[in-house]
């Protein structure tokens, strides 16, 4: 500590550490911003290193700041490294330094403080991470006492073409990755079908079979997809499909009478007869298996559905788990053929027989696999706070319970392709104020869980209080679902 080259010595090095830690930031958020390594990367791990290296830089040019005033030859006082301007030595320089010092504690804080603060000014204060970067590359060069080095040489050219590429990089990604106007597709059409069998798979739980009046080829569909039935009591209801997607003769649903039947399942389980005519739209699929290494599916109820279609799907060395949670197994569809079929990856808990649930914390713990659930609230919110957002991908039976900043707060909507402007008042939903307007939106649950009713904003920030994904993914397309989520501002656009 005597040393009277030691500061010296520790603010060089604190210095390019500093500058290296911020170029490394930037470039992770340029990762996670444009995903460009989407074939290998992943999310989570990029935002933690994002966030540490940009923790260190600011620890870095703290500690670069201190040891200026400790040197015994620079002698800085704390004024003339916190107030630009204020240092007797190369002022402009310097004052470079210390404004790049207070976008990065910005920077910074804005991620610390993200889901407090408007996605926009958040996206708007991160972009001060690059002006943080040429500032401290120009007080580097112009404050310097060694810069003609040839190893001080070697890191600056080096970071500064990391820097290069990485802006070029967002720039050219975000020309690139910015699509023209979306037109919503058409609604999927209502197709005549006809129930071709009936089977009970549990003693609550009835399988149906359904195929096209003229025999001809059904569409195709994936693991986790949907079909919307259309009863003749009026009423949509959506059912996963669990049969085999190679059968393009049928499709497969599992249908569970409900004990607060709304009249959906009530119906199907009175009424449902070999001939009997039914209109069919989709399949949707909201809930798709993506490639994995490892996987845990965890099914409530009759919630397994669309997981033995995923699991029918899954080739013979792929790793995978099922936990099939359930009141009794007399109640669990298909438990009896998944445990004889696989019985060293399936667990049935019914709680009949075990009196408790499974303890899911105890199953992922140090798992990196990805997780796939689809059951009641309560199992989807125990795994949304056990699994990161990244690896899990959830389906809801019921919507999960997201309250509006402003219960009741009307706004105004304009439809871009009609012109038509739409109010919603306080008392009704975005989808009720469209339909009333005679703008038909294609719609089945209405309650913010299947998907279907997707439009696309152009203008205005919606209010997502939907369960169909993550705000921030729904965000990036541009899309939202009106038959629950309303709006942040007073005016919405909507491409309608």
């Amino acid at each position: 500590m005597t040393d009277p080259h030691l500061w010296w010595y520790v603010t060089r090095a604190s210095g390019l550490v500093a500058w290296a830690a911020m170029t490394g930031s930037v470039m992770w958020g340029v990762l996670l911003a444009t995903r460009v390594l989407r074939s290998i990367d992943n999310p989570a791990w990029l935002r933690d290193l994002h966030r540490w290296l940009g923790g260190t830089a600011l620890i870095m040019t703290g500690l670069h700041m201190l040891s200026l005033m400790l040197d015994s030859w620079a002698h800085f006082s704390l004024t003339q490294v916190l107030v630009p301007l204020a240092a007797g030595y190369r002022p402009w320089p310097v004052a470079l330094g210390i404004v790049a010092f207070y976008l990065l504690i910005a920077v910074y804080g804005s991620s610390l403080l993200g889901p407090r603060m408007p996605r926009r000014f958040w996206k708007a204060l991160h972009y001060g991470s690059y002006a943080s970067v040429v500032l401290v590359s120009f007080h580097a060069g112009w404050s310097g006492t060694d810069v003609g080095a040839w190893g001080y040489r070697v890191v600056a050219f080096a970071l500064l073409g990391l820097t290069t590429v990485a802006v070029l990089v967002r720039v050219l990604t975000s020309a690139s990755a910015a699509p023209p106007p979306r037109r919503r597709p058409p609604a999927a059409p209502r197709r005549p079908m006809t129930i071709t069998a009936t089977y009970p798979l549990s003693c609550d739980v009835l399988g149906i079979d359904l195929s096209l009046k003229d025999g001809s080829e059904l569409p195709l569909w994936a693991p986790g997809a949907h079909v919307t039935v259309h009863l003749p009591n009026g009423l949509q209801r959506c059912y996963s499909l669990c049969g085999d997607p190679a059968d393009r003769c049928r499709y497969r649903i599992a249908v569970q009478r409900a004990p607060s039947s709304r009249g959906g399942s009530a119906w199907l389980h009175a009424n449902a007869r070999l001939g009997t005519p039914l209109d069919v739209s989709g399949p949707s699929n909201t809930f798709m298996l993506e490639p994995a290494e490892e996987y845990v599916f965890v099914a409530g109820g009759i919630g397994i559905t669309p997981i033995k279609a995923m699991i029918d799907s899954l080739p013979a060395h792929r790793r995978w788990q099922l936990v099939y949670i359930g009141a009794s197994r007399a109640t669990m569809a298909f438990s009896d053929e998944l445990q004889q079929r696989w019985p060293d990856h399936v667990s049935i808990d019914a709680r009949d027989e075990t009196g408790v649930r499974p303890d899911l914390a105890r199953i992922l713990a140090g798992s990196g696999a990805a997780v796939y659930c689809c059951g009641p609230s309560s199992m989807t919110e125990e795994l949304a706070a056990l699994v990161p957002a990244a690896r899990l991908h959830i389906e809801r039976f019921n919507a999960a319970t997201q309250m509006p900043d402003q219960t009741g707060r009307p706004f105004d909507v304009t439809c871009d392709r009609s012109g038509t402007h739409v109010h919603v008042s306080g008392d009704q939903s975005l989808l009720e104020a469209l339909e009333l307007a005679d703008i038909p939106v294609y719609s089945s649950c209405r309650e913010g869980i299947c998907g279907a009713c997707e439009v696309r904003v152009l203008a205005g920030r919606p209010q997502h209080l939907d369960s169909v994904a993550d705000n921030e993914n729904k965000d990036g397309a541009g899309i939202m679902y009106p038959c629950v989520s309303r709006a942040h501002t007073r005016t919405l656009t909507l491409d309608l």
